[in-house]
């Protein structure tokens, strides 16, 4: 049902996806809270539909063309994915607490691995392939405009409004890159474990005042889009490349 709904509606496809990704994990974090211990559902919930995604997209030989794959193209030209290593620090800048038990660290951890792996597969890696079939330019602004808005759901689940708007803003930069540094280095692998990592140091961040959260919120939007920017003049892929927008899937 998968692969023919695939085939048929590439699209529709993604937007089952985002949708069953965003509803379980809201969900799934609420019955953690209910029952008094962080991410102990969410965890399971984001294990399952990472091998699901995985396996899928294993059996179907669709690896490559879902940026699963090594990374083609001259760390030179991409300045050794410094700036990436800025991005992932942000979270540090403020110091280092520990909010929750060690084990809801752990917890927390692994979930956000999940949760980076599975939005780079459905942003970065179905939405932006299926869109950029037809037009690779709106395949940037949609998934990168649709990344950031997403994070609006951190509201439901009571986040701050300023500094969820912040996070939409800067989110919305990192799709940029990240969309970058899939389509000219033909891997989503630089993208998921930046993801993860900043996702995952969350958890040790400690809160600063609202003009610091202005400041991180601004670095990573001009970190994010200066980097993108040097990336699609200067990131050239390996010479022998296919086309990215493959669209072909074993029968």
């Amino acid at each position: 049902i998968m692969r023919k709904l695939y085939e048929k509606f590439e699209v529709t496809f993604t937007l089952i996806w985002i949708a069953a990704y965003v509803i379980l994990f809201s969900v799934a974090d609420k019955a953690s809270e209910a029952l008094g211990i962080y991410k102990i559902i969410t965890v399971p919930v984001g294990l399952l539909l990472a091998l699901i995604l995985f396996v899928w997209i294993k059996r179907n030989d669709l690896m490559k063309k879902y940026g699963l794959c090594r990374f083609e193209g001259n760390l030179k030209n991409y300045l050794f994915f410094i700036p990436l290593l800025v991005i992932m620090s942000t979270n540090l800048w403020n110091g280092v607490t520990m909010k929750v038990s060690f084990g809801e660290t752990i917890l927390h951890i692994i979930s956000m691995i999940c949760v980076g792996f599975i939005e780079e597969i459905i942003f970065r890696g179905l939405l932006f392939k299926a869109i950029g079939k037809n037009n690779v330019i709106r395949a940037f602004v949609v998934t990168s405009i649709t990344f950031g808005i997403g994070h609006i759901v951190n509201l439901i689940n009571g986040a701050d409004f300023i500094s969820t708007c912040l996070q939409m803003c800067y989110a919305i930069a990192i799709g940029f890159l990240f969309a970058t540094i899939f389509y000219k280095g033909k891997s989503l692998l630089p993208c998921i474990i930046a993801h993860c990592v900043v996702n995952s140091l969350s958890v040790f961040a400690v809160t600063g005042t609202r003009k610091f959260e202005i400041i991180v919120a601004v670095v990573m939007c001009g970190v994010s889009v200066t980097y993108a920017l040097w990336l699609l003049r200067f990131g050239h892929t390996a010479k022998k490349s296919t086309n990215m927008f493959d669209t072909d899937i074993r029968a």
